[in-house]
């Protein structure tokens, strides 16, 4: 399917999602926002697909917004920020967070404002040495959004998330792994081969397995122990009726590499 703000790649499992406005620095407009949620829905529906991976295209990642896309003329009415989060980021975001099966984030360039905090909500995220992170929008009056307020504390911690927000500072890609903002940096030349080669590593697992264990992180954070313990018990149960279960169990007493169907 062709889209004109992205590109949608399916091939052995894995969904690749490029944001495709590389003048632009891959930012958000309203079409890429319904092109996005378009692939997404493709996505869900393709029962072939076990693996997501998000990246950007050319020199950047994503700069955010694109603030063009929301210029007003003197005199005429401010834009309501609130209703586009509603209506277009706020639902991206759930959707990232709800698919069934991991979401990698391969961060080729610069992440600033709702690119960074969107790149934050995936799974696992690999950044390209020369990458950076960036909670710019203190620089203009506004506040993090995209979920960032609640991802970032949760990754870096309350002190350093405060500042960033608070001072816009950029974030290197070694700084950002040091912090356990991100979970790897990687050469710039190497970035593409190797979140290629994890997707595909996540889309050959019991990915429903994996679905799974999103569910239990998602309700850690605000779960009591206990009733983490009893979230656990539920979705092991689940776990237990799965075919891949079986598979890994067979293969384990067989003495051989497990072949999982993500069923």
């Amino acid at each position: 399917m062709t889209y004109e703000t992205i590109q949608l790649a399916i091939a052995d499992g894995v969904a690749t999602l490029t944001l495709n406005r590389p003048d632009k620095l891959n930012s958000f407009t309203v079409q890429m926002h319904a092109d996005l949620a378009d692939a997404l829905k493709t996505i869900r529906r393709d029962e072939t697909v076990r693996c997501l991976l998000l990246t950007g295209a050319g020199r950047g990642f994503c700069a955010g917004q694109d603030l063009s896309d929301r210029a007003v003329a003197p005199g005429d009415a401010v834009p309501d920020l609130g209703e586009s989060l509603e209506a277009r980021y706020n639902p991206l975001l759930r959707s990232l967070k709800a698919l069934e099966m991991p979401v990698v984030c391969a961060v080729n360039g610069v992440a600033a404002g709702a690119g960074a905090n969107i790149a934050l909500a995936c799974d696992i995220v690999l950044a390209a040495r020369s990458a950076s992170f960036i909670q710019a929008f203190c620089r203009i009056g506004l506040i993090p959004d995209s979920g960032g307020t609640w991802t970032l504390p949760r990754l870096i911690g309350p002190a350093r998330a405060s500042a960033l927000m608070m001072l816009g500072d950029k974030v290197t890609a070694e700084q950002a792994e040091a912090w356990g903002m991100i979970w790897k940096c990687v050469d710039d030349e190497a970035l593409a081969g190797e979140a290629q080669a994890l997707a595909a590593r996540l889309a050959a697992m019991p990915t429903r397995g994996l679905a799974l264990i999103k569910r239990a992180l998602a309700a850690s954070s605000t779960n009591a122990f206990d009733a983490q313990l009893d979230l656990e018990r539920d979705l092991q149960r689940l776990a237990g009726r799965t075919a891949d279960y079986q598979e890994g169990v067979r293969a384990f007493m067989d003495k051989r590499q497990p072949v999982f169907q993500g069923r």
